[in-house]
């Protein structure tokens, strides 16, 4: 007991030392690291933004990641009635807003009479951002991951290309065939496939040849991770739920090594700050 409050102690002072050194992100840099397979840096990418203290998908979320010096901001998009690409992770308005029903239903304009709700649930002042403000935010700042939430993609692509943002932005998902009809829209397209097992994995490094490849702890492990740095491709794994529980609970150390044991160097988290100070602490990020 005396050797983890020990430990806990440490790890809090080392914290303490390196806020101060915390700064906003750098996209020149970040690029640098994100296409360096063989980088030792440790990428941090916030979900839904860094929502913790405000709205998941919104301005806020965006900007509060840039302050802190996150690498990648995730972010799910689906599209309006009128076309128009907006923030929205789940299948209605209703956990995430004072409104009810699907996206698709509303045009932008009735969209914007509703109100975001807080990580707690409470209403603010925020509505539902468009694609496009929050890329004006981010260009430039941060590398922006795209979850795709609908199957109405050309309007999103659109957008990224309406701001030259091609470079930027990555696109998600286990669907492939949707991951290549937006390299049909887009030849200049980056993609992060999702892979379920070593043999999709496989499939997906030879159809995409990503810069990065998103796998499951389920099936984690040596052989899948050589594979992929054998194509010179980063490894992104994700913190949600009990890693991230964890982590709040001070066991910060040890989840860090869980989740990089066989080389995993992109971690996404709804902890980005915790995380990003504790990389910092151990020299794995700037």
């Amino acid at each position: 007991m005396m050797k983890t409050k020990m430990t806990r102690l440490l790890f809090l002072l080392l914290l303490a030392n390196v806020t101060v050194f915390a700064q906003q992100s750098d996209l020149k840099w970040i690029k640098k690291e994100f296409f360096n397979p063989d980088s030792k840096t440790i990428l941090v990418a916030a979900h839904r933004g860094a929502h913790i203290g405000n709205c998941e998908n919104s301005v806020l979320s965006t900007k509060k990641s840039i302050e802190i010096g996150v690498d990648i901001i995730e972010l799910d998009v689906k599209v309006t009635k009128d076309g128009v690409p907006v923030l929205m992770h789940d299948g209605t308005i209703n956990r995430t807003t004072n409104g009810t029903g699907k996206v698709s239903d509303y045009t932008l304009e009735e969209l914007q009479q509703f109100r975001l709700r807080s990580w707690l649930g409470i209403l603010t002042d925020e509505r539902i951002p468009t694609f496009e403000e929050i890329l004006k935010l981010a260009k430039g700042k941060i590398m922006i991951d795209i979850d795709l939430k609908t199957d109405n993609l050309k309007p999103i692509v659109e957008v990224v290309k309406k701001m030259k943002m091609e470079d930027q932005v990555f696109y998600f998902g286990n669907d492939y065939d949707a991951l290549r009809s937006i390299r049909e829209m887009d030849k200049k397209s980056i993609f992060m496939p999702r892979a379920y097992s070593y043999e999709m994995a496989d499939s997906a490094l030879k159809i995409f040849n990503p810069p990065v490849v998103h796998i499951d702890p389920s099936f984690y492990d040596q052989k899948v991770c050589d594979l992929i740095r054998s194509h010179g491709a980063r490894i992104w794994i994700n913190a949600l739920g009990e890693a991230d529980a964890r982590m709040r609970y001070g066991d910060m150390k040890e989840v860090f090594d869980d989740l990089t044991k066989y080389g995993a160097n992109i971690i996404q988290t709804n902890e980005p700050e915790m995380l990003l100070e504790y990389l910092r602490a151990i020299g794995k990020h700037e």
